[in-house]
């Protein structure tokens, strides 16, 4: 082997530079998936809020949405009840009508969460 053929052997046994910037993968995945998801609970949020009653809402608290199914968390057993029984009566396709995308099933959690209300103050006080 002459001088240029064991150089060339030599560069490509080298460990290659595997750095690389997170700009590219990170975009990527704010432009597609996450500013979607958002706008689309943005969305359901306002909806919510126009359907489901003031006393209601304020049990209430959105979790999330993915693949045609909204997550809403509920404060309290008698609140889950009442908003099932509006759901059951109609009020799940008055929603998935003002919605833009799909809504195919809301599903109601038990779970607390904290928020305040429009003074600021917490919501709830443990």
């Amino acid at each position: 082997m002459d001088d240029r053929q064991l150089r060339t052997a030599w560069h490509n046994r080298q460990p290659s530079d595997t750095i690389t910037h997170l700009s590219g993968p990170l975009t990527v995945l704010m432009k597609h998936t996450l500013s979607k998801r958002a706008r689309q609970l943005g969305e359901l949020a306002r909806v919510w809020d126009e359907v489901i009653p003031q006393e209601l809402r304020e049990h209430t608290a959105l979790e999330g949405y993915s693949r045609g199914i909204l997550t809403v968390l509920v404060d309290s057993a008698p609140h889950r009840f009442q908003i099932e029984m509006l759901l059951k009566s109609g009020l799940h396709k008055v929603l998935a009508g003002k919605f833009s995308g799909a809504l195919d099933r809301i599903k109601l959690v038990p779970g607390q969460f904290y928020s305040v209300d429009l003074q600021g103050f917490p919501r709830y006080r443990f």
